[in-house]
């Protein structure tokens, strides 16, 4: 790692107070060296990588790091910081901050002696020399590993000691929980796991993160570490950017149970499938591996195993330890909206083409089982009405069942599709789906913690489960909660079907402001999904096709605005952000809000405010002309579908001129303040000294 990290970057006494301050204070080091390019193109690349998930880990450590183009080699720099500086840490700010960069094609042999520093970092013998280290030079001599971590004892280090030790005993997450912890844990699950005579639990796991340097390699070490304590044997898999060597075979068929702890899909997934399974976030792996290993023992007590499936996502996870119900209510709802929205493209689509070819009389046409004339249009009209129809008749099951397998996984999916199913049928609609869905996770959760005798264990996931929880989510949608949920959702549509004037303009301008607050996260998944449900039905009211018009026009505001932005003012941005603007106009123009995420990753408080003000103004506008959309998605490809199109497009002018010119105008002021910064210098005084007293961007 010699030519990794030296003394010039390591900075022992670092003044920033916020994360993006402390990025750009270390990164201002490596372009010194000519280790980076672009310093603005390689901060955005480090805040879009932050934006994905905070990089801060308990014990007081802050590791941001991402692969970007503007890396000509892979580098290191360490910053030690008095006051600490908050990068999402649940027991707090980072005082020892790692900011690591590699280059897009960063090789195997680079990638793993990043990841050998993840795995030190869990080591607190080394991030006490480190905390207790008086010089540069011997601060990068420990990260190479040229000196052993021998912390001094000294004040500082006593301090250091101290601080730390306060650190563990505060934060309930901490990844080098104390063995006596770790012990109980394993007291607490003696005996939880299968008759293996004398040998130890035995548990495979795999790692990965998005980037795969950091995170991947540390869970990996903190399960590793608490195996060793729990005496369970425990193998684990990383995933990371340098590739992975797979687990012998016979390594997984001889475990007892199986932890994921992942950010991306695990590769080749169904290689662990029969055996008791928890899934979990990378951090999860980090901070609480006892707890993990405790759970898994006492699935695999109860019997519970996995079968082959589709890699899980972060979303559809139920949640981890410590979550607020709100942060894991927002997940579990989230699973039902990714699965459901392809349903609502592909159907809502296909009638709308039925629509646009055969007129809104093909609702009533023949099915095509029975008459079908190859070479009559509206045959074929009736054909695509018919398919989409279909599609969308799965909403509402699609919705409720995969709610339930956020929830609990597998199981889930039976009580969730028919309680779903039988909100469809007594007319509950997407309200009935929603509470559907939240009903079949908690029964099945609740069946889950019953005690089962091992000679029911087998059948369990197959038979039981799914027998009882039906059932008695069937009973709960047919007698006691259906009809209180179909009269509300009738009120809900007799509302929106009433709504006229400004009441309309209101709701638009409310609806823009949301599609454009997170650009494609859950509270814009909230508006679209509001809007398509009122177009879900064979015969959607005037009020319903305005909504989704003024949903569909909000969420191509913020890709075209930044893409504008890029081409009128192309100084105001990094060179990456202006080859992302490029795309931009494709992806803003197909409605795919997320072309605007590189964007505001790199300057949120300015560009989502700006897109917030330009998405409420195309709103309501939208609203206020009048005009209809039957298709759920497409952008400007569905717009001979869209009534009013020309003052519907007018709308949408409208937001991307007041959001670019905003954007514009707030950029251009940061720089001037910038440049007034910088000449006001003294001589002597470096420009990152001022530019760190200076409100930096998010």
């Amino acid at each position: 790692m010699s030519d990794m990290i030296t003394a010039d970057l390591v900075d022992l006494d670092l003044s920033a107070d916020t994360k993006e301050a402390a990025a750009r204070a270390l990164a201002e080091r490596m372009v010194a060296l000519g280790r980076v390019t672009d310093l603005e193109g390689f901060l955005a690349d480090v805040a879009a990588r932050e934006a994905q998930m905070p990089t801060g880990l308990d014990g007081g450590i802050g590791i941001p790091h991402c692969r970007s183009a503007h890396v000509t080699e892979p580098t290191l720099a360490f910053g030690r910081s008095a006051a600490g500086v908050d990068f999402g840490a649940p027991d707090g700010p980072a005082d020892l901050i790692f900011l690591i960069a590699a280059p897009a094609g960063a090789d195997d042999a680079h990638l793993t002696i990043l990841s050998a520093l993840a795995r030190q970092l869990m080591n607190s013998e080394f991030t006490d020399a480190l905390r207790a280290v008086g010089d540069a030079g011997t601060a990068a001599a420990l990260i190479r590993g040229d000196e052993t971590p021998t912390p001094e004892k000294g004040e500082k280090g006593a301090e250091s000691a101290a601080a730390t030790a306060s650190a563990e005993g505060g934060s309930q997450n901490t990844a080098a929980a104390p063995a006596a912890a770790s012990a109980g844990t394993a007291a607490a699950t003696e005996g939880a796991g299968p008759e293996t005579g004398e040998r130890p639990f035995r548990i495979v796991a795999v790692t990965s993160c998005p980037t795969g340097i950091a995170h991947t390699y540390m869970a990996a070490e903190s399960l590793e570490n608490a195996g060793r304590e729990a005496g369970v044997e425990l193998v684990v898999e990383t995933q990371g950017s340098a590739g992975f060597t797979r687990l012998d075979p016979e390594v997984i068929a001889a475990a007892d149970g199986v932890i994921f702890a992942h950010d991306v899909p695990v590769r080749e997934k169904d290689r662990f499938a029969g055996k008791p399974t928890v899934d979990v976030g990378v951090k999860a792996g980090i901070n609480r591996p006892a707890e993990l290993i405790g759970e898994v023992r006492t699935k695999a007590a109860r019997g519970e195993v996995t079968s082959g499936s589709a890699p899980a996502t972060p979303v559809e996870r139920a949640g981890e330890a410590g979550e607020g119900y709100g942060t894991k209510l927002r997940k579990w709802l989230m699973s039902g909206v990714s699965y459901m929205v392809p349903f609502v493209a592909a159907g809502g689509l296909l009638i709308a083409l039925g629509f646009a070819i055969g007129g809104y009389e093909i609702k009533s046409a023949p099915s095509v089982l029975d008459h079908f004339v190859w070479t009559q249009t509206d045959s074929w009209a009736a054909l695509m009405f018919q398919i989409g129809a279909v599609a969308f008749g799965f909403l509402v099951p699609v919705l409720a069942g995969y709610i339930a397998y956020g929830m609990a996984d597998r199981p889930g999916l039976v009580p969730g599709f028919v309680g779903g199913m039988i909100a469809s049928t007594i007319n509950a609609g997407f309200l009935g789906g929603l509470v559907a869905g939240l009903l079949a996770g908690g029964v099945v959760m609740a069946i889950q913690k019953i005690d089962i005798p091992k000679v029911l264990r087998g059948i369990m996931p197959v038979v039981v489960i799914p027998l009882i929880s039906t059932a008695i989510v069937g009973f709960l949608m047919f007698v006691v909660v259906g009809k209180p949920i179909a009269s509300a959702q009738k009120g809900m549509t007799d509302w929106l079907n009433g709504l006229s004037g400004s009441n309309a303009i209101l709701l638009g301008s409310l609806l823009g402001l949301m599609m454009c607050f997170d650009l494609g996260g859950p509270v814009n998944k909230v508006a679209y999904t509001f809007a398509t449900a009122g177009i879900a039905v064979s015969n959607p009211s005037d009020s319903a096709m305005k909504i989704m018009a003024a949903v569909m026009a909000a969420g191509m505001v913020p890709p075209l605005a930044m893409a504008l932005a890029t081409t009128v003012r192309g100084k105001l941005f990094t060179e990456t952000e202006r080859e992302n603007g490029k795309a931009a106009w494709v992806l803003g123009a197909s409605f795919i809000s997320e072309g605007a995420i590189p964007f505001a990753a790199a300057d949120p408080l300015r560009v989502i405010p700006s897109s917030m003000v330009g998405g409420a103004i195309t709103g309501a506008l939208s609203m206020a002309f009048g005009a209809t959309l039957r298709a759920p998605h497409g952008g400007i490809f569905v717009v001979p579908l869209i009534g009013n199109p020309f003052l519907y497009l007018i709308a949408i002018a409208a937001g991307v001129c007041v959001t670019t010119a905003l954007v514009v105008v707030l950029k251009g002021l940061r720089k001037q303040a910038q440049q007034a910064s910088a000449g006001g210098s003294a001589a002597g005084t470096s420009a990152t000294a001022k530019e760190d007293r200076q409100p930096v961007a998010a």
